[in-house]
């Protein structure tokens, strides 16, 4: 069967043929930079060379080098094809009109910096175009192609960048910025949403100055409280890297590390990883996304943050131990009976406390941050998919929600075979919200939805149906910004018996050898 065709689009780089897609119209593996290979690797992303003939945009570009077991298992999908040269972006839209001047979503993946696309079954961008808005998806560099620090490149002319993930994003916005009313968008109603390693990037682009003019909203979903690792210590990751590598640091030169095989980065060990965080102090985030917030120096826009009932699920794959965190507050006295009554066994006390340190504080953090310059709303995601419920007894896994948020659940495992009338109708609600925050900055009506104020704490809890809290867990978020300076520094002697990442500014949380989040 010939795939239908979608109409012809003049982009400012060269024209695009896509094709229809279940009545709207798709255009994959757009080019948004020339491809970061050879000399161009760890350096900012490269205009693209215009092309003279119509360039065929019916399938999706090379995902970032990654794991691809990893991204399997975190229940993404399979990132295949994958390449150094990956850096893609996809549109959908429901009409092909200049004069359209639809709201543009521009969705983040996620996935610890390491792994993740924009071309994998959760961020199909059907559902939202055929509710009249344009979803763009897009790759970018992952692991040590993406994120990498290392004198040599400190060093060279043009250097001083670590966070080349973060410029793509941010070149990737700037190609929406040119052409996306060619293709029915309004360049001036963008929203950027991410998921995780998601969530940072768009809290990260909320602090580049670059960045700001490129967006109007944003949402935050199950951001994590793990600081962005320092300068310093990521230049010492790159040297052992690098030196891992067989590259003595006399001969790292820029030219040497640009030769070296671009999968055998794959195969180095975790802990010369930067992964799940970017890096603070170099040209692209001079300072850490709290402090930015904290001098009140971010994007001046609607912004909505939340967490998931289970987002902990994912931090034995972060390789951190809750019963460890749980150890390091009771070592330093914080009264974790009187915050959880009734919450035992330990490993379940271990399991809350960690999800509420790691994954519930930060959207409350950044939220009585952010009010005191724009509209912030937050949530918490407790709906499960009916059949599955006996299966997440602990409430909604990482990565989980993304599927309503992007109205998918009827594309993607798991829920694509065992997808209710219930789930669907939850799944249109959610997305719903999503929609009408791109549409006109507020996602609900001040009853269904209020505006987050700080010391009232009002959080939409994304149940079914679905219910305010005022107050929201107030009382054990309030200890843990209390006792976070202590955590950090009672924790870090742990964290350097087990040889790795830093901690957050909830605390350090010591990491096991092991893989990376694997998440969507």
């Amino acid at each position: 069967m010939v795939q239908q065709s979608a109409p012809v689009v003049s982009t400012v780089e060269g024209q695009l043929q896509g094709i229809v897609e279940e009545g709207v119209y798709a255009f994959k593996g757009i080019p948004y930079a020339q491809p970061p290979v050879g000399a161009l690797r760890w350096r900012p992303p490269a205009p693209v060379v215009p092309w003279k003939h119509i360039r065929q945009a019916s399938k999706c570009g090379n995902s970032s080098l990654q794991s691809r077991e990893a991204c399997i298992a975190g229940g993404g999908g399979d990132p295949v094809p994958m390449g150094e040269d990956c850096l893609y972006l996809n549109v959908w839209t429901p009409r092909v009109d200049a004069q359209a001047k639809l709201p543009v979503i521009v969705w983040i993946h996620g996935g610890a910096y390491v792994i993740g696309a924009g071309g994998l079954p959760p961020y199909n961008g059907v559902p939202m175009a055929s509710r009249d808005a344009i979803l763009v998806t897009l790759n970018y560099r992952l692991g040590h192609l993406g994120f990498m620090a290392h004198p040599a490149l400190q060093r060279e002319p043009g250097g001083g960048a670590a966070n080349f993930g973060l410029l793509d994003q941010l070149a990737a916005l700037q190609w929406v910025n040119r052409n996306i009313a060619k293709f029915g968008g309004d360049a001036n109603n963008v929203t950027i949403i991410g998921q995780s390693a998601g969530a940072k990037s768009v809290l990260s682009l909320f602090c580049m100055e670059a960045a700001r003019p490129l967006f109007h909203r944003g949402v935050a979903m199950s951001v994590y409280g793990l600081d962005e690792m320092p300068l310093e210590a990521a230049l010492l990751k790159g040297e052992a890297l690098i030196r891992g590598m067989g590259v003595a640091d006399a001969d790292a030169t820029p030219e040497r590390l640009r030769k070296l095989p671009a999968d055998a980065f794959w195969q180095q060990p975790p802990e010369h990883s930067l992964a799940p965080v970017a890096v603070c102090g170099d040209t692209v985030m001079p300072q850490s996304i709290l402090s930015t917030f904290k001098a009140q120096q971010q994007a001046r826009v609607p912004l909505i943050l939340g967490s998931t009932s289970d987002d902990v699920s994912v931090m034995e794959a972060m390789g951190r131990d809750p019963m460890d965190v749980l150890q390091a507050l009771r070592d330093q006295n914080v009264p974790i009976g009187l915050l959880y009554p009734g919450v035992n066994p330990d490993e379940e006390l271990a399991r809350q406390v960690c999800r509420d340190i790691v994954f519930t504080l930060i959207p409350r953090q950044i939220a009585d941050l952010h009010t005191k310059v724009s509209d912030a709303w937050r949530f918490y995601f407790d709906y499960t998919a009916t059949a599955l419920r006996p299966q997440h007894p602990n409430g909604v896994p990482h990565g989980s929600d993304v599927p309503y948020f992007l109205d998918t659940v009827a594309r993607c495992p798991p829920t694509q075979d065992v997808v209710t009338d219930e789930d669907r109708a939850y799944s249109r609600q959610v997305s719903g919200w999503m929609l009408q925050f791109a549409r006109t900055g507020t996602p609900a009506s001040a009853t269904e939805w209020p505006k987050h104020q700080q010391g009232e704490d009002r959080t939409l809890r994304m149940q079914q149906p679905p219910k305010v809290e005022t107050n929201f867990m107030q009382l054990r978020l309030n200890a843990f910004l209390l006792v976070s300076a202590i955590i950090s520094g009672a924790d870090s002697d742990t964290a350097g018996k087990s040889g790795t990442q830093r901690g957050s500014h909830h605390g350090a949380m010591p990491q096991k050898k092991g893989r990376p989040e694997g998440t969507p």
